[in-house]
């Protein structure tokens, strides 16, 4: 038996993500893993992934770094599997010839018959197996402009070939155009600080740039960021990345890109806090968290029947309004690592019951960070509870795609007038802002007021 060393390149989660963070890895250099057993933990822009082992082996070498961001594809992690060893293989070149031959039968570097470059058993990227983007120029002066550098598992040196300009007078003990060696997280940082590694002297084994070297050189150079006043106190930085870079973006476009009108409207909710007791009441709702959210959520799904405009989406390509007669309605969900919201499918179709119970997975899931990238899309109905953080109101902005996203405020005594006479009722308020190129004032008005008067009476929906 032989050792083979296979990659695991960085997989597709889906809906068309092309990078993602490794977070943590459960595995290390050494360690035996067995196929499917977890080994480590990646966020995309729109969930918290954990990723099997797709080999059974041992762990060769951790290719990226936990806070490292890459592309779709790219190599990860390097197991060494064991394989029945195969027949020698023939001499390689002409008669005379000598040299180590790679797992193509060509001789190291080389290309061999199956289009692969030869190296090492088990190393080297097969053609198309890797798409990336090329790289943008710097002025660092990297001679190998527009390619992606490839370290090989066990080595800190680019498998490319670094041209006949890598040669010429040293700078810091480097030849001049020959970008030194340094690992792929170390070189990351160097772009990110905008330092040429050929202008930084390596300490570490055979003269490789590490982490240190790097941030010693960076050291230096002055802050872009304004010394705090006199006893003012430091400053934090957190890279933008993952559920919060995917918010921030889709935020940015809806308010630029949907004309937003929101409009309010205070409810008299206590025939619906004095149903959901009765409920809480009976033997079917004993297991059931019920909250007053579930209420808004079936009276969001009732009114919609009556006002479609509200479920429906802006086709700008094809030039049409698409009207969905099913509510995919999201529920915003405040998490360690930001706003998500996932979607409960299909919410026209459930009781209040079923809703309750989907609202409450559906909450947890996403604070455990374990919401399907699937459930984070498609939807067509948004509603967003700032009531539990004590708030009365706001100006919710929608969620791209969607007409309407309702926001739902805190729930507490109020004075209120009922048949001419002032008496302290259940109050809260409701926010309802909508895309008006497709729900205009009047049905985005009688919208509101039809969850409004359901929540004030929920025995109309018995009329509907």
């Amino acid at each position: 038996m032989s050792a083979v060393v296979r990659e695991f390149a960085m997989p597709d989660v889906g809906e068309g993500l092309t990078e993602a963070e490794v977070v943590t890895w459960h595995v290390a250099p050494g360690d035996r893993v067995i196929v499917n057993q977890v080994i480590v933990e990646i966020e995309t822009a729109k969930a918290s992934v954990e990723l099997p082992c797709p080999y059974a082996g041992t762990v060769g070498a951790l290719l990226v770094e936990p806070g490292q961001t890459v592309a779709v594809g790219t190599p990860i992690l390097a197991i060494e599997t064991a394989v029945a060893d195969a027949p020698a293989a023939p001499a390689a070149g002409a008669a005379g010839e000598t040299g180590e031959t790679g797992e193509t039968g060509a001789r190291i570097g080389e290309t061999g018959k199956d289009g692969r470059i030869a190296t090492l058993v088990g190393y080297g990227p097969r053609p198309g197996s890797v798409t990336r983007r090329p790289r943008r120029p710097r002025d660092t002066g990297d001679r190998r402009l527009g390619t992606e550098e490839r370290v090989q598992p066990g080595s800190t040196s680019p498998a490319t070939d670094h041209g006949p300009e890598a040669t010429g007078a040293p700078e810091n003990g480097h030849p001049a155009g020959l970008v030194p060696l340094a690992k792929p997280p170390v070189r990351k940082l160097a772009r990110d600080l905008g330092i040429d590694l050929r202008a930084v002297t390596g300490t570490g084994s055979g003269g490789v740039i590490t982490r240190e070297d790097v941030e010693a050189h960076h050291a230096p150079a002055p802050t872009t960021v304004p010394a705090p006043a006199t006893g003012a106190g430091r400053v934090r930085r957190e890279p933008i990345r993952g559920v919060r870079k995917a918010m921030a973006a889709a935020m940015v476009s809806s308010a630029f890109t949907a004309p937003h009108v929101t409009e309010f409207l205070a409810v008299d909710v206590t025939e619906t806090m004095a149903l959901r007791d009765r409920l809480r009441a009976t033997g079917e709702y004993t297991d059931v968290k019920l909250t007053p959210l579930a209420f808004v959520a079936k009276a969001v799904c009732l009114a919609a029947r009556r006002t479609p405009e509200v479920n429906a989406a802006w086709d700008e390509a094809a030039g049409e309004i698409v009207y969905f007669d099913r509510v995919q309605l999201g529920i915003a969900a405040a998490t360690p690592r930001g706003l998500v919201v996932p979607k409960i499918r299909d919410a026209d179709t459930l009781t209040v019951g079923e809703l309750a119970a989907a609202l409450d997975e559906l909450t947890a899931t996403a604070r455990s960070g374990k919401t399907p990238p699937t459930d984070l899309v498609d939807g067509t109905f948004t509603i967003t509870n700032v009531g539990v953080f004590g708030v009365d109101t706001g100006t919710p902005i929608l969620n791209p795609g969607e007409a309407a996203i309702l926001a739902l405020g805190s729930i507490k005594p109020a004075p209120w007038v009922v048949d001419g006479q002032l008496a302290v009722r259940t109050v809260c308020q409701l926010a309802l802002s909508f895309d008006h190129r497709l729900v205009d004032g009047e049905q985005g008005s009688r919208f509101l007021a039809d969850v409004g008067a359901l929540l004030t009476d929920p025995g109309l929906a018995l009329t509907w």
